[in-house]
């Protein structure tokens, strides 16, 4: 789950992470308010105007401005990006739509640093990364000048321990700034480690995270996501969610218990098991790739769906115009083929499916599913293992044949 940068910088507050004054603004008039206030508060006319979208690069899109002229200027600038459509290198051409806005007071910058945590799954540990090239798209960073990351990793025993924030923050050069800095930048990255863990947090960055003209470490920019198999333990999730930034077939899927991820491909895919999905994608891929055929979504129904959530599944396959054809991979343990074939035929009549459909049953009662499916009098394609069904479904897409 993504939240909003201004709701971010909250959850930084609550740990003790500095970040500047701000008010989020949901119309222009808001915008002003918010400005008038910040300037009466630090006496500094300068304010940042800063859209509020799930999606980085925001600044290169025009999303975020800096008033020098008071509020006047800030509700200028509040009408130029409120309503706008930002695109942005993580939006894609289409763009997101801003819908509010974080008004934020303006600061004395004297460097800007990149730092951001993600959970490394292959040594099982959080990894925390700073660059000096902050304020930049680090991927970008990473890939043309990979030496210019720095990581450390925390043992979930020990947790992160102060030499090795030290370790960045001599790393990033911040000695320069003398030794209240590096103190400063140690409790930010211990701070940070503290809510990351608490928090269920996927991901963190802060880009730019700043030094001050003063020597100060402030978090001038705040992504955060959280681990959605968490949410239990966070009743206050729900508030932070902006439905208009999620994908509203993600939503559905998420309301009628199941787990669904678009993607950019032309084959649907309707699994039971994660595994069996993620395995699933990838053989599609196998026969696929050289034909321009690849999954248009991850689709686990899980092990004890029923008529109304494959139907149900089949419908938000089928909201998608690049959906070409249909695959239905389905290994039979607690969840029984004939209980999956009825499904399946019901969902068909019921949505009235207008591309190729196959269908691999293995498991519990298969003989009995594979029977249902062969006399229903649809047009479904049988396919007796991953394989086969992988290689008739790109077939179906490229319109040749096995």
């Amino acid at each position: 789950m993504k939240i909003h940068e201004y709701q971010g910088k909250q959850i930084f507050a609550k740990y003790g992470v500095p970040v500047p004054k701000g008010y989020p603004a949901f119309t222009v008039d808001e915008a002003e308010a918010a400005a008038k206030k910040l300037i009466a508060e630090t006496g500094n006319q300068v304010t940042v105007v800063k859209a509020q979208i799930h999606a980085g690069g925001r600044g290169k899109g025009g999303g975020v401005k800096v008033a020098k002229g008071g509020e006047a200027d800030a509700r200028k600038l509040a009408e130029q990006i409120l309503g706008m459509q930002l695109v942005t290198i993580q939006t894609g051409p289409e763009g997101q739509k801003v819908r509010r806005l974080y008004i934020e007071q303006g600061l004395d910058i004297a460097k800007e640093y990149y730092l951001g945590a993600v959970l490394d799954r292959d040594k099982r540990r959080i990894a925390f990364m700073a660059s000096t090239e902050g304020g930049v798209e680090i991927e970008k960073v990473a890939h043309e000048t990979p030496e210019k990351i720095l990581t450390v990793h925390a043992d979930p025993v020990t947790g992160l321990m102060p030499f090795q924030a030290r370790q960045i923050a001599f790393g990033l050069g911040l000695q320069s700034y003398g030794k209240e800095t590096i103190a400063k930048f140690t409790k930010v990255m211990l701070a940070l480690y503290d809510m990351f863990v608490k928090e269920d947090c996927s991901l963190l960055e802060i880009n730019p995270l700043i030094v001050t003209k003063s020597g100060d470490v402030v978090a001038l920019d705040a992504k955060l996501n959280f681990d959605d198999n968490g949410e239990f333990r966070h009743k206050n999730w729900a508030e932070l969610q902006d439905k208009d930034e999620e994908d509203p077939v993600e939503l559905e899927a998420k309301e009628a218990g199941l787990n669904y991820v678009a993607l950019d491909g032309n084959v649907g895919c309707l699994v039971n098991g994660a595994g069996l999905a993620m395995s699933t994608m990838d053989i599609i891929k196998v026969f696929g790739e050289k034909h321009g055929v690849a999954p248009a979504n991850f689709l686990d129904v899980g092990g004890g769906a029923n008529q109304e959530q494959v139907t149900k599944a089949f419908s938000m396959i089928l909201k998608s115009p690049k959906v070409k054809a249909i695959f239905v991979n389905i290994f039979g343990g607690i969840m029984k083929c004939d209980v999956i074939a009825n499904g399946v035929v019901a969902a068909v009549k019921e949505v009235g499916l207008k591309v190729p459909l196959v269908v691999r049953l293995e498991g519990t009662n298969v003989e009995l599913g594979r029977k249902i499916l062969s006399e229903s009098g649809l047009a479904i394609t049988a396919a007796t293992t991953m394989a086969d069904g992988a290689e008739k479904v790109v077939a179906a897409v490229t319109g040749g044949s096995k």
